[in-house]
């Protein structure tokens, strides 16, 4: 398979579930300990060896933009005051010039035409699609670890990220069937949209990590809208899946859903124990908060 260079960030949602820190924040702007959401999601891409970031935006997201871009102001400050460390973490974080492009999508009509608007800035050649609100805490990342499966496939294939979720909450997925292995990824033979447990055809849940090959866009372009009225991804790649193979991989690490209060707490809890500044203060606070239930 091709080198994947590109990924795609749909970062136009509206985040009504956090109202009201979203109603002059972004979603993906919330923090995860002392970064944004974004920057974590971003932060694996680059880590998978991504070189161009291609973020879907929608209106009042311009922050998005502003964060990955140069504040000479700030820079000064920080410079005046001999805050070095602070100045490197800054140009650290950075993608460099012309290596992340911007484009709008308009109407909120799904994730499918979120990655359709995307279309024109990935050309025809495979590329990544990481949605913001799921983190994976893993090294190597699950990017990474798509990408290393991939390689070891040989061959032109769309491969999704999938991973256990218990049979009582499979109706809350999308649910793959489980066909023959081929190194650590394995065949899919179905993806089904939240399926009853009874129905459903394992326990393996598509978490918010793929890579696809250009031939969605073709499908996109002529995809009809499905549920709630918008232009669903997993009915473009069951689409696709009738030309294509599609593989599954079990990524290692754990993954949390930001889009859920929850999940976004949890992933601060985690994230903040895997930090060695943060990780012993961290514990203590969290056995004080608990003595007293």
């Amino acid at each position: 398979m091709p080198k994947i260079r590109k990924a795609i960030f749909p970062v136009a949602g509206l985040g009504t579930r956090f109202l009201p820190a979203t109603k002059a924040m972004p979603k993906e702007m919330l923090p995860v300990v002392d970064r944004p959401l974004i920057q974590h999601v971003v932060d694996e891409a680059r880590g998978a060896g991504i070189e161009h970031f291609i973020f879907v935006t929608g209106r009042n997201k311009s922050v998005i933009e502003d964060h990955f871009d140069r504040q000479f102001e700030l820079e000064v400050t920080l410079n005046e005051r001999g805050k070095k460390n602070d100045l490197a973490l800054l140009s650290h974080d950075l993608p460099e010039a012309g290596s992340a492009s911007f484009t709008r999508q308009q109407s909120p009509l799904g994730l499918g035409h979120a990655v359709w608007c995307a279309r024109e800035l990935v050309g025809r050649e495979p590329f990544a699609l990481l949605l913001p609100d799921v983190l994976v805490q893993h090294d190597p990342g699950c990017l990474a670890q798509m990408i290393a499966a991939a390689g070891a496939l040989e061959e032109r294939a769309n491969i999704v990220a999938v991973e256990e979720v218990p049979k009582d909450r499979v109706h809350m997925y999308g649910v793959v069937g489980v066909g023959p292995s081929k190194g650590k990824a394995f065949g899919i033979t179905q993806m089904v949209e939240k399926p009853k447990a009874a129905d459903a055809p394992s326990n393996l849940a598509i978490t918010g990590r793929y890579i696809l090959q250009p031939e969605i866009f073709d499908v996109l372009e002529k995809q009809s809208t499905g549920a709630g009225g918008e232009i669903q991804l997993t009915d473009a790649m069951l689409a696709l899946a009738k030309s294509q193979p599609f593989y599954g991989l079990k990524f290692e690490g754990r993954s949390f859903d930001c889009g859920s209060k929850i999940g976004f707490l949890a992933a601060n809890m985690s994230y903040a124990l895997e930090r060695d500044d943060l990780s012993a203060a961290m514990r203590e606070e969290m056995q004080r908060l608990m003595g007293g239930k």
